[in-house]
C-alpha cells in the first residue's frame, strides 16, 4: 500500500472545513459552540468551544472509525512504525488497560515489574489477572528500582511457563530502561507476548541516540502518552500494535470502556502532534536532549544536587537511559525531592513534574526554551545555598519489595475493615497507597502491609508528598482484608 503523506492531517482538516460551512447545532453538547456558557468560552476561547462538538458522518466517529479517524489512525501507525494505531481520549491509562485486557483472562499471569503505574494493576483488578513479579534491582543510593534484568526474566518465565505476558516500562518515570529487545526474544520464544508502557517514551520514536521504541524493539503492543513529551493535549494518548495482533478485537476491548463522546480537542491534537513530529520530530527532540545534557551538567556542577544519566547504564539493570529525564537526587542537601518540588513551586514560580523521597523529576520536552532551564538551575543552586541542612534521619528508598498475598482482583473485592495505618502491619491491603505523581503503588491490593511499609506511608506523608488511592482522605487509616477473607487464600 502506498504510503500517506504525513503532512496530511485529517481529523484536523475536516474540523477546519466543518468550521467554514457554519453549521446550526441541534445536536450536544449543550453548551452550542459556548453561546450558553459565556464564561467558558472566555476562559478557553471561541475557537476552542466552537470546535468541542459530537460525533457525525464528516468527522468519522471513535468507536468505529470509517474516514477522517481512521485516516489518522493509519497515519500514526505509520509515523510510529507500528502495524495499527489507536487514538485514546481516556489517557495512557486507557491504553495500558486496553493491552492488559486484550491478551489477559481471569487466572491467566502477567509477568511485570513491581514498579509500575496504578492502571496496571487496576486492569488485572478489571480481568482477574494475576501478576508474577519481577523484584528490580534498587539503586540503595538513589532510592529508585532498576530496570528488569534478563536473568530475573528468564528464570520467572522458566518457573511460569503458562504466563500469557510480560509487562516491560519503556522508560521508567526516572529514564532507566531494560534490555527490552533481548526481553521480546525470550518472551516469544516462550509463546507470550510483550507488552510495553511507553507513557514516558513518545520521543523514542524520532529521537536520535535514544534508547529502543517498543515497536523496535518487536514488542507486540505499547501504550504511548503523546500529551507528555509528544505535544498533544492532556488525556490524550495511542496505543501501538505490531504484526500478528488482532486490531479488530482489540478494538472491541478498547470499547468496552471508552467513551462513545470522544472529544475532538483530544484527537485533533492528537493528529497534529503525529504530524509535527512525523516532519519535525528529529531535530525538536535533538534540542530537548542537547537541552537536558546542559541542564544535567550545570546541575552537578552546583553541588549538593547529583542529576544522574547515562553515567547509570550498567548493561543489565540499567540497559540504558533515557537522557531527555531530567531526574536530580536531593538527600545530600539534606533535602526530601518532595521537600525541593515545593520550594521550587512556592518560592520560585517553577512548576517540575514531581518530588519523591530521594528525588525531582524536571520534565523537558518540544516546548522548553533554554531561559526556562537557565532559571531551574539558577533556583536549584539557590535552594543549595539557602535550604541546605544535615541530612540525618531521613528515608531513602522508593521501592519495598511486596508480598502478593491474594490476587488485586479477589482483595478489591473481598469484604475489607478500616485499621489506623500505625496498626495495619501483619495485614492484608485492600486498596492502594501511593504518591501521585509518580502513582507506582506503594502498596496494591491483595499485598502484606509490614512495618517498613508503613513508615514509608507516614515518612512520605509527614514530608508532603501528595498520597492517594485510599478511601480515608487524611491517609489515616488504612482499608485491609477481613481476616476470614485471607484465610485459606492461595498464596502466589
Amino acid at each position: 500500500m502506498e504510503k500517506r503523506s504525513q503532512k496530511r492531517a485529517p481529523i484536523y482538516e475536516a474540523l477546519e472545513m466543518f468550521k467554514r460551512r457554519r453549521v446550526v447545532p441541534f445536536d450536544v453538547p449543550g453548551h452550542k459552540r459556548g453561546r450558553g456558557n459565556p464564561e467558558l468560552a472566555s476562559l478557553l476561547g471561541e475557537n476552542c468551544v466552537g470546535l468541542d462538538v459530537n460525533s457525525m458522518k464528516p468527522l468519522d466517529n471513535l468507536c468505529h472509525p470509517v474516514s477522517v479517524i481512521r485516516e489518522a489512525e493509519e497515519l500514526a501507525a505509520e509515523a510510529f512504525h507500528a502495524a495499527n494505531a489507536f487514538l485514546m481520549v481516556g489517557g495512557t491509562t486507557s491504553a495500558v488497560q486496553g493491552m492488559i485486557l486484550s491478551v489477559c483472562k481471569a487466572g491467566d499471569k502477567i509477568i511485570l515489574p513491581r514498579n509500575v503505574h496504578k492502571s496496571v494493576i487496576n486492569a488485572l483488578i478489571l480481568c482477574g489477572a494475576v501478576p508474577v513479579y519481577v523484584n528490580p534491582e534498587v539503586n540503595s543510593i538513589l532510592g529508585i528500582s532498576l530496570g528488569m534484568e534478563l536473568r530475573q526474566v528468564e528464570q520467572v518465565m522458566k518457573a511460569n511457563p503458562d504466563a500469557v505476558a510480560v509487562f516491560v516500562n519503556n522508560p521508567t518515570y526516572y529514564g532507566i530502561c531494560s534490555d527490552l529487545p533481548s526481553i521480546v526474544r525470550l518472551a516469544h520464544s516462550c509463546g507470550m507476548k510483550v507488552l510495553a508502557d511507553e507513557a514516558h517514551g513518545t520521543h523514542l520514536y524520532f529521537g536520535e541516540g535514544l534508547p529502543v521504541s517498543a515497536m523496535a524493539a518487536g514488542a507486540d503492543m505499547a501504550a504511548v502518552s503523546m500529551h507528555k513529551s509528544g505535544g498533544s493535549l492532556t488525556q490524550s494518548s495511542l496505543l501501538l500494535l505490531n504484526q500478528g495482533i488482532n486490531a479488530d478485537y482489540v478494538r472491541q476491548i478498547i470499547n468496552l470502556t471508552q467513551t462513545t463522546s470522544a472529544s475532538y480537542l483530544l484527537l485533533s491534537s492528537l493528529d497534529i502532534s503525529r504530524r509535527n513530529l512525523a516532519l519535525r520530530g528529529r531535530e525538536s527532540f535533538a534540542r530537548v536532549v542537547e537541552m537536558a545534557e546542559y541542564a544535567r551538567q550545570e546541575i552537578n556542577d552546583i553541588g549538593g544536587f547529583y542529576a544522574y544519566g547515562r553515567d547509570l547504564v550498567n548493561g543489565t539493570s540499567i540497559f540504558d537511559y533515557d537522557v531527555t529525564k531530567l531526574s536530580v537526587y536531593t538527600l545530600d542537601n539534606g533535602l526530601a525531592g518532595i521537600e525541593v518540588y515545593d520550594l521550587l513551586r512556592d518560592e520560585y514560580d517553577i512548576q517540575i513534574e514531581f518530588g519523591d523521597i530521594c528525588n525531582i523529576l524536571a520534565y523537558i520536552s518540544i516546548g522548553d526554551r533554554i531561559q526556562d532551564i537557565e532559571r531551574l538551575v539558577g533556583a536549584l543552586a539557590d535552594i543549595e545555598r539557602l535550604y541546605k541542612k544535615d541530612r540525618a534521619g531521613m528515608l531513602s528508598g522508593e521501592y519495598i519489595a511486596p508480598r502478593v498475598v491474594v490476587s488485586p482482583q479477589k482483595a478489591f473485592y473481598s469484604d475489607k475493615e478500616s485499621v489506623p495505618v500505625k496498626e495495619a502491619a501483619g495485614r492484608i491491603s485492600g486498596e492502594f497507597v501511593m504518591c501521585y505523581p509518580p502513582g507506582i503503588p506503594i502498596l496494591a491490593p491483595g499485598e502484606e502491609i509490614t512495618d517498613e511499609i508503613t513508615e514509608y506511608i507516614l515518612y512520605a506523608k509527614e514530608k508532603g508528598c501528595s498520597m492517594q488511592g485510599t478511601e480515608d482522605p487524611k491517609i489515616e487509616n488504612l482499608m485491609v482484608l477481613e481476616r476470614r477473607e485471607v484465610h485459606g487464600d492461595m498464596v502466589f
